[in-house]
């Protein structure tokens, strides 16, 4: 509050009330660590994994213990800080406003939200650790509908008119980027700590990397591939919150 009535003060014509101040500084957090997760997942994808293919082993084992523990440090705490401030803002700014303006209470589209979409990640955690599908068609179909039938019931569980499109719309992108962030730690850091681990060991005392380093690294990609993928209409549906006003009111 002090901070804020200090700016007000220097520039009262800019520094809007501390309500207004509290959530654009939330939606600018959440903007800026969102283009850092975003970014490296794309060059991650775009760039890292043909750039890999390309060295020897040799080469690798100066270069991955050096890269990846860094560039894997931003990614994975910039996925955490980009899904905790776009929840509390969509918390805080969407869903308890419309369900203030409806009457009704805004702990059922929060906790459907962690329900639906927890078990969505679930089901394509399952299907790449479990039943090891290594085939990405295969995965890409499994992934499509779990996605979209966690859309559907989000949708069909919120549905009572007082709903806003942007409570909707980032309730849907909101999700992918919650099962995003879940890959992101439960899938592709675990699988890549190992490979890390391993390779450094190789640089250091010669040790051969465990055969199975192949599998999760096959693993850590798909999840990896999966969330590029799912960035597309992740993305969209953020836009669409405030742009393309086609599921609520």
């Amino acid at each position: 509050m002090a901070i804020d009535n200090l700016l007000r003060a220097l520039v009262p014509s800019v520094i809007p009330p501390s309500p207004a101040l509290s959530a654009m500084l939330i939606r600018w957090v959440h903007f800026v660590a969102g283009i850092t997760w975003v970014g490296l997942l794309y060059f991650f994808n775009l760039v890292n994994v043909p750039f890999m293919k390309e060295l020897d082993s040799a080469t690798k084992a100066k270069v991955v213990p050096s890269l990846m523990p860094r560039a894997l440090w931003w990614f994975r705490w910039s996925a955490v800080v980009t899904v905790l401030a776009g929840l509390t803002y969509w918390g805080n700014s969407i869903v308890r406003v419309d369900a203030m303006n409806g009457g009704a209470s805004s702990g059922r589209p929060v906790g459907l939200f962690f329900l639906i979409w927890t078990i969505a990640f679930a089901l394509i955690f399952f299907a790449i650790m479990i039943m090891k599908i290594n085939k990405g068609p295969v995965l890409a179909a499994i992934v499509i509908l779990v996605v979209a039938a966690a859309a559907y019931l989000f949708l069909n569980c919120n549905n009572h008119g007082w709903e806003s499109n942007r409570l909707l719309s980032i309730g849907i992108g909101g999700g992918i980027g919650w099962i995003m962030m879940l890959n992101v730690w439960g899938i592709i850091w675990r699988m890549n700590k190992k490979i890390i681990d391993w390779t450094r060991d190789f640089k250091n005392n010669a040790t051969p990397i465990p055969a199975e380093s192949v599998a999760l690294a096959r693993r850590a990609f798909l999840a990896s591939r999966t969330n590029a993928w799912l960035s597309l209409p992740m993305l969209f549906f953020m836009g669409a919150a405030s742009h393309y006003p086609f599921l609520g009111r």
